[in-house]
């Protein structure tokens, strides 16, 4: 990247991101709405009917794990930028963007343990520090290391996978000990349906005030943000070397020709979605079974995700080139990312949890959509408006003011 490109936006960067902010939002909301088991696995909570089935299978398709993989590769694409930008200004980008990644630590954080558990900003931020390193390289290394940490990903999930095999066999034997019954209890315990008993009290707290919840997270889920980055750490590093390699070759910047993003979506689509179309019913025709849930859902999709996230890319791409209004709100939407990521928590556990309507659980799967839809065409409208009269979302803001230690211009639409 040269400083003249890094002084004005790419409008692919801003559409992409767009997609993956309004994306994540349906996979999101399970975890909002629902008992925390039903993220995984859809018969633990919601799951009512054949709508229910549908709109699970094409989640699964289509968005788990693609959009934050997107997500992801933009986040990484959107470093490099940083740092250039920072060089042509005369700053220090090593300071720009480890300033960066501590306040986006400090966001995440503050998100994930007074809002919503499912923060991912607070990985982002540590993976991103690691990132930094790995800047200089070209393409074909960038790709090199991305193809690597994912087999990384994948041994790290199967290793875990024997183990959920084992203590499953363990407490399936005659004559099972109760310490190994106790275990198996525990494994699985992030994929099976909530007992009655567990799932009153989660209903309960989450329909309850707000220091009930603040302390049923940290009692629950105080580690997750520890833990995460060790489990999920290489693969979120792997889709941010993706996306540094796809910036640096013009993939992310429109720049290939219509031709090589035609057959980048195709051949990307022919592969995965029959091969997520299997896993998928797969796992309906095993009833889901919990062995069958941690094997295709978690281990064997983290090599598919990769060929879906880069082929909805070329696909983007290529269905925007001719902009219209749609595509601009769309680019909006990713400019204002941020504020639309956390803004989205803000509106979804006043709906979801006790301290506003407090409707946690009372949604199955399906009539979730009728929450996703309002919220997607809020985004689309305040974003356009906001930037219209504003050169960043109140959060972006926020985020550049503290990283710069100086208070940013705000009057005034953005480039």
């Amino acid at each position: 990247m040269t400083a003249t490109a890094a002084a004005s936006r790419i409008p692919t960067l801003d559409i992409l991101r767009g997609i993956a902010v309004m994306g994540i939002l349906p996979a999101n909301v399970v975890a909002f709405a629902m008992p925390a088991e039903a993220s995984i696995n859809p018969v633990a909570y919601g799951y009512q009917h054949l709508g229910d089935l549908v709109s699970w299978y094409l989640s699964f398709i289509f968005i788990d794990g693609k959009m934050r993989g997107l997500f992801s590769l933009l986040f990484g694409a959107s470093m490099l930028l940083v740092l250039d930008r920072a060089a042509a200004s005369g700053r220090s980008p090593e300071r720009a963007h480890f300033s960066r990644m501590w306040w986006l630590l400090i966001f995440g954080l503050v998100h994930f343990y007074f809002l919503w558990s499912g923060d991912i900003l607070s990985l982002y931020a540590p993976v991103g520090m690691v990132a930094w390193f790995f800047h200089t390289r070209p393409v074909a290394p960038l790709v090199g290391w991305s193809i690597t940490l994912l087999l990384v990903q994948f041994l790290m999930l199967a290793a875990l996978g024997a183990g959920f095999h084992a203590a499953s066999a363990a407490a399936a034997a005659p004559g099972a000990s109760p310490e190994a019954i106790a275990t198996w209890a525990f494994v699985k315990g992030d994929f099976a349906p909530p007992s009655p008993t567990e799932l009153s009290k989660v209903l309960a707290t989450y329909r309850s005030g707000y220091l009930q919840i603040l302390a049923y997270r940290f009692s629950e889920y105080g580690t997750l943000p520890i833990t995460s980055f060790f489990f999920f750490g290489p693969e979120t590093l792997a889709y941010m070397l993706l996306g540094m390699a796809g910036l640096k070759s013009g993939f992310l910047t429109g720049a290939w020709t219509l031709d090589a993003y035609r057959r980048v979506a195709l051949v990307g689509y022919a592969i995965g979605i029959p091969l997520h179309a299997l896993l998928g019913w797969l796992l309906w025709w095993s009833g889901f079974d919990l062995i069958l849930l941690f094997d295709l859902s978690l281990i064997a999709a983290t090599l598919v995700h990769p060929i879906m996230v880069v082929a909805t890319a070329a696909f983007v791409i290529l269905i925007t080139r001719n902009g219209g209004w749609l595509v601009a709100r769309l680019a909006a939407a990713g400019r204002a990312a941020f504020t639309n990521y956390l803004g989205s928590s803000l509106v979804a556990t006043t709906l979801f949890y006790g301290f506003g309507l407090g409707l946690f659980g009372t949604f199955s799967r399906s009539q979730l959509w009728l929450v996703v839809l309002p919220m997607w065409l809020l985004m689309l409208i305040w974003s356009k408006f906001w930037l219209d009269r504003y050169r960043y979302g109140p959060f972006e803001w926020l985020w550049r003011t503290l990283a710069r230690w100086e208070v940013q211009p705000m009057r005034g639409a953005a480039a």
